[in-house]
């Protein structure tokens, strides 16, 4: 089926982001396991796997748009030096791509591709409990401490 232009760029520039994502997470799961913070290391192992069914069903849909997939563009990966940079950083990506998938749904809708606005909306609810995790982490630092907090992540 012949894509809109508009909507397989802009489904590209997800997939961008999305495999950026997938690229700083593992990163920062895997200092938080070389650290001793399993559980940390495992919840932020899962959102990485997240992404990558994120970035599957981009791909898939840009191939069913008869558009190619980008798969060798990474946006700057902002990796932490500590725990709270580390979460700080998550966040500030899944707040941008909260912004983005909105920007990329409304463009759908309004190119008449609602199947694809109900995909994108669908990634969208996912990010948005990413993003959350990440604020519950930071208030949980502010809470109890960054000691007491780590101590709960070993």
């Amino acid at each position: 089926m012949k894509g809109n232009a508009k909507v397989i760029e802009a489904l590209n520039s997800l997939l961008a982001d999305e495999l950026t994502s997938i690229s700083q997470y593992m990163v920062h799961s895997e200092m938080c396991d070389s650290w001793g913070y399993e559980k940390l290391h495992d919840a932020i192992e899962k959102q990485a796997k997240d992404e990558m069914h994120h970035a599957e069903t981009l791909i898939g849909r840009i191939l069913f748009l008869d558009g190619i997939p980008i798969v060798s563009k990474l946006n700057p990966l902002k990796i932490g030096k500590t725990v709270p940079e580390i979460i700080e950083n998550d966040q500030k990506g899944e707040l941008a791509a909260i912004e983005a998938y909105n920007q990329a749904a409304k463009l759908t809708r309004e190119a008449g591709d609602q199947a694809t606005a109900d995909l994108l909306v669908g990634i969208l609810k996912m990010e948005e409990d990413h993003e959350d995790w990440g604020e519950i982490q930071r208030s949980q630092i502010q809470q109890m401490g960054l000691e007491n907090y780590l101590t709960n992540k070993a």
